[in-house]
């Protein structure tokens, strides 16, 4: 059995994967909050998990991976007030963008998608729980977790209390018995959406609904929790306090963060007018580009996400689609991955190691069983699911494809006579025509850099 290393944040150190049932693997990664439409940050976790369900599923005989949505938020119930709609209407809209957004990256609908609104049920029988066993209690229609019930509290961030306090920014309110307590349940006023409990009509918090939903498909402990770094406070920490409570047993064996990603160098937000979607990405760049642009660098570190990061996938999978294209009458084999590229994603998801063996791989895919060791390792990535002809296809109708041809001949004829003066001012014309060209042994192929949206 091939060994897999993972950092495991709880305890700060790569660790072996030992799961609890080798039969059975559990992973569980918060989803979106479903009130507008994906930006690039909400891409990475869902494909970076999406190749490390892939590696399980290659290691592991059966694996089950859930993916919240998030239906319950007051950023829904705003944008739900806004436009005069129930929330049904904000979440069934962005779910299905979601998703469409998703697809189009490659990333494999998980085996669970449980939703808040159809837990609510098992929400508010967790709560009842906290309250029986002491670690929750009820003020002025709201149910509070209480902090100092839970010895290991902040364990997960590794935060002084002072810190967690700041960092989640709470809200000083009087019939909280400790600043740090959070909300498990809330109070709702007759506009917004709520649900019959014990407490009154009302709807749970954040932090909640995951353990309640973990707890449901899964059990008290999960083998695998991730997760971007920027929800390890307060929402995970806070997950685990609530299900060690309830449970008494850990919420997740192991979990796994991924870094943050920045737009050119700086921090994505909304003051800085710099949210980069996903759809508008995929008007501009096929998804398995965006795709691979996102496994450039390593998961648990911060990615400077660019143009520049974006067309150098391009050529990197116009290399990689040019081999399949030139070695079309070779069937390959069915086999598996080499042992090199497994290695690099069993440590910790190395994809930049595993990438580099990737081109390594496609320099010998003359034989069948070359072929098919490419081709399974690139399956792993998720990446080359296309055809080669469709990934090369040009749309001309736009273009003067006379002039494209003469400028080409152009430069063939410069480069006989070893004009290479000329012969490079064609290529920079036909640059400027947005032509990229590529000289193979059959002659030089051309096509549109980029197509939008086409591929």
């Amino acid at each position: 059995m091939r060994r897999l290393f993972l950092h495991n944040n709880l305890n700060r150190q790569k660790e072996e994967f030992q799961p609890e049932n080798a039969a059975h693997v559990t992973i569980y990664v918060c989803g979106p909050t479903v009130y507008g439409p994906a930006h690039i940050g909400n891409a990475r976790p869902a494909v970076v998990f999406d190749v490390l369900v892939r590696v399980l599923r290659h290691l592991y005989p059966a694996v089950s991976y859930a993916r919240n949505i998030t239906d319950i938020d007051d950023k829904i119930n705003a944008r739900a007030a806004e436009e005069g709609v129930d929330i049904g209407i904000i979440t069934d809209r962005y779910r299905a963008k979601y998703h469409e957004d998703m697809a189009a990256l490659g990333v494999a609908a998980p085996d669970i998608e449980p939703h808040a609104t159809r837990h609510v049920d098992d929400i508010i029988e967790m709560i009842t729980l906290l309250i029986a066993r002491g670690a929750a209690y009820v003020a002025e229609g709201h149910v509070l977790f209480d902090v100092t019930q839970d010895a290991d509290y902040g364990t997960l961030s590794r935060r002084a209390r002072e810190d967690m306090l700041a960092g989640a920014r709470v809200e000083i309110a009087p019939y909280k018995r400790d600043a740090g307590d959070f909300v498990l349940w809330k109070p709702s006023t007759v506009d917004l959406p709520g649900w019959e409990s014990p407490w009154g009509r009302g709807r749970p918090g954040w932090h909640i609904e995951c353990s309640a939903m973990i707890a449901r498909h899964f059990g008290p402990t999960v083998d695998i929790h991730g997760g971007g770094v920027d929800l390890q406070f307060p929402h995970h920490e806070n997950e685990c306090a609530q299900s060690r409570c309830a449970h008494g047993a850990p919420l997740a064996r192991y979990w796994l963060h991924n870094g943050m990603l920045n737009i050119a160098g700086e921090k994505m937000s909304k003051s800085r007018g710099n949210i980069t979607l996903v759809e508008e990405l995929l008007g501009d760049y096929p998804g398995e580009a965006i795709r691979l642009a996102l496994l450039q660098g390593q998961y648990r570190q911060p990615l400077d996400f660019t143009a520049d990061l974006l067309d150098q996938s391009m050529r990197n999978l116009d290399r990689l689609y040019g081999v399949l294209r030139d070695t079309g009458d070779v069937t390959p084999d069915t086999c598996e991955a080499p042992d090199a590229f497994l290695d690099a994603l069993c440590d910790d998801l190395n994809t930049p190691k595993a990438m580099a063996e990737l081109f390594a791989l496609s320099k010998q895919t003359d034989t069948p069983q070359g072929k098919g060791q490419f081709l399974a390792a690139a399956n792993i990535m998720g990446l080359l699911e296309g055809d080669p002809a469709q990934w090369f296809a040009t749309d001309t109708t736009a273009l003067d494809v006379a002039l494209v041809e003469s400028l080409i001949e152009k430069r063939a004829q410069a480069r006989r006579v070893r004009d290479f003066a000329a012969a490079d001012a064609a290529r920079d014309a036909l640059g400027e025509l947005g032509v990229t060209i590529e000289d193979t042994a059959d002659g030089t192929i051309w096509r549109l850099a980029r197509q939008h949206g086409t591929r």
